[in-house]
């Protein structure tokens, strides 16, 4: 059974897997991972989710504003032995709701092109391959998405 939880960046269950997604990222990254960890803050963060199998922590998600109308997708990480279950999806669909909720009409994210399961969830729930944008102008490796919210 899979629960979600919305908290913020101050919450032990989502540091701790923000700890493996960030050693993930090392790996995946390899020499550009401190040029994308600039970006990947998770302090303060007032949106932030946690999804929970029973009571084990195994996924999250989070979004920051970007401007008035646009919310950044952030740090979505589901732990490998949970894969495959769906668990993406649904921290990507309560997001996407919790902006919403917000005043928020559209979401934007970055992803890497070696992420090839994120890129397919995304195209899966609606985001589209958009021009880089902020930060990640001119960013070979960067995959930029953009998503309209109803």
């Amino acid at each position: 059974m899979f629960s979600l939880k919305r908290t913020t960046s101050d919450n032990s269950d989502f540091n701790a897997l923000v700890a493996q997604l960030d050693a993930y990222l090392a790996i995946l990254d390899g020499e550009d991972h401190a040029f994308y960890a600039q970006f990947n803050k998770s302090s303060l963060l007032k949106n932030a989710l946690v999804c929970y199998e029973n009571t084990i922590p195994v996924g999250i998600g989070a979004y920051k504003e970007y401007d008035a109308n646009t919310v950044e997708i952030k740090r979505m990480f589901t732990l490998p032995e949970a894969r495959g279950k769906g668990i993406g999806f649904k921290i990507l669909n309560e997001l996407e709701n919790w902006a919403i909720e917000e005043g928020y009409t559209i979401a934007i994210l970055e992803t890497g092109h070696l992420q090839k399961d994120a890129i397919h969830l995304y195209q899966k729930s609606g985001y589209e391959i958009i021009e880089n944008y902020g930060q990640y102008i001119g960013v070979e490796n960067s995959v930029c998405m953009k998503k309209s919210l109803k």
